[in-house]
């Protein structure tokens, strides 16, 4: 649980830092993307691959390497002297995100005794939805206090008390069914695509042929992607899982909205400061009601929607979102919050409470249930994906220049564009899943990581692969 919440807190806690960010190191608006899409793009690209290794060589070994790694490009972000060497940090602190966390929650699944593991996996999942409602209050905090840096720093306190720990106390397993041959081809076209597009989308208001050339070569890049892992005999992206026409379906509404969802908090927290002329803490506080919605009522929502199907609850969620999106355009200068901020997050969390529950039991219920973990992999990715291409080309998309942040009228314009934007392409998920969503079959059983708050990404489920014998002392 401490291991993983370090990964969900980063993913969380940056968005309040990227002002003061901003001005400490006199970086323009395409730093502040890459500052966030950094990160997101290696653990997107490698998380997959990290829980492969896992299975393979040792779940406790791979997860305590990526908590000393995650902790090392921590303490090179905090110590950044300029942008460029930030950058190149968070994209190593995303390798270590994507070593430890699906080996945090499959480390769960092969210690405990199947009596007490879905409730371990509750507690998992819920003490890491307390991380990341926490992140953005402790990350204002931070950069109002001692200093942004303390935003990265943190997390090696946090390691050095994590992995002896894991060292001593957590039994290792392995799949005993794993043959050590990995997709590492594939994990690197898969990221050197999400990177050329990215780069191409943040840079694209420049219009020189090299980025042109760059986004070519992302797209080639894709292309190859899927042509590798068409043909690879243990691919690590598995092109018949989408032979599901349910899975492919609820993908793709995942990708609209956590697209929608990945703009919002980016832009959002810099509006709150920027614009509305918020403190770090404020504006970390300020978010605070939807994670604490998801929190609160995503079991219940989740127990709803086996009663009634996915297809409504995945209907309205994100319609809700939308109307929520809608409603940040009354936040601009002076802005109030219980008048102005508060309806629009609580709308917001009530439409996240009532789709993200719903979306991940349907995924997973797409799907044969010995591939649940590997589905619900996909769909943490192709999450991640989204919000890390939101971010890159919503600020192009709202005609935001590369100085905006440093003005609040320039801001809120261009905030003003890029929230119906975000509604749209959340009523297209909406769109999307009335269309094509349908009811699972009435027996079908699955796990899922219900409680759950952590806004950026569906919860991740363990995969089902074969582990070492039964631990006495879990019994």
């Amino acid at each position: 649980m401490l291991g993983s919440s370090m990964a969900m807190l980063d993913s969380t806690v940056v968005n309040v830092a990227l002002p003061t960010i901003g001005r400490d190191l006199n970086a323009s608006l395409a730093a502040l993307q890459w500052t966030v899409n950094a990160y997101m793009l290696t653990l997107a690209g490698l998380i997959l691959l990290g829980g492969s290794l896992g299975d393979h060589y040792g779940r406790r070994k791979v997860f305590v390497i990526g908590v000393v790694w995650f902790a090392t490009a921590s303490l090179l972000c905090g110590l950044a002297p300029d942008d460029i060497t930030l950058i190149v940090a968070r994209a190593l602190q995303g390798v270590g995100g994507a070593l430890l966390t699906p080996g945090s929650l499959a480390l769960i699944q092969a210690s405990f005794h199947e009596d007490d593991r879905a409730k371990a996996v509750g507690l998992w999942s819920g003490f890491g939805g307390i991380g990341a409602a926490v992140g953005p209050f402790l990350g204002g905090w931070l950069v109002d206090g001692p200093g942004w840096r303390w935003v990265f720093l943190l997390n090696v306190p946090l390691a050095l008390v994590c992995a002896p720990v894991a060292l001593r106390h957590v039994p290792e397993s392995r799949d005993s069914k794993s043959h050590g041959r990995f997709d590492v081809l594939g994990a690197v076209l898969g990221a050197l695509s999400l990177a050329l597009v990215t780069y191409a989308l943040i840079e694209a208001t420049s219009g020189s042929v090299i980025i042109a050339v760059m986004a070519v070569a992302g797209i080639a890049a894709g292309v190859a992607f899927v042509y590798v892992e068409k043909r690879r005999p243990d691919p690590m992206m598995p092109l018949d899982i989408f032979a599901s026409r349910q899975f492919t379906a609820v993908n793709l509404v995942t990708l609209c909205v956590y697209a929608a969802f990945g703009g919002f908090f980016f832009l959002t927290a810099l509006q709150l400061q920027v614009v509305a002329g918020y403190s770090a803490l404020q504006a970390g506080t300020a978010l605070l009601p939807t994670t604490a919605l998801m929190l609160l009522f995503s079991a219940r929502s989740g127990a709803l929607a086996d009663k009634i199907g996915p297809r409504i609850p995945l209907t309205v969620g994100p319609l809700l979102c939308a109307v929520a999106l809608l409603l940040m355009l009354r936040v601009g200068k002076d802005a109030h919050y219980l008048v102005d901020v508060l309806p629009a997050l609580v709308v917001m969390g009530a439409g996240m409470v009532t789709l993200v529950a719903p979306l991940t039991s349907t995924v997973l219920a797409s799907v044969d249930t010995d591939r649940a973990g590997l589905a619900s992999g996909i769909n943490n990715a192709a999450a991640r994906a989204a919000g890390l291409i939101a971010v890159a080309a919503l600020p192009l998309l709202a005609g935001m220049g590369p100085e905006a942040y440093r003005s609040p009228d320039a801001f809120n314009a261009a905030f003003d564009r890029a929230m119906p934007i975000c509604a749209g392409v959340l009523v297209l998920g909406s769109l999307l899943a009335f269309a094509t969503v349908r009811r699972p079959p009435s027996d079908c059983t699955h796990r899922q990581c219900r409680v759950h708050g952590n806004v950026t990404t569906p919860p991740l489920e363990p995969r089902r692969g074969a582990t070492e014998p039964d631990y006495g002392l879990h019994r």
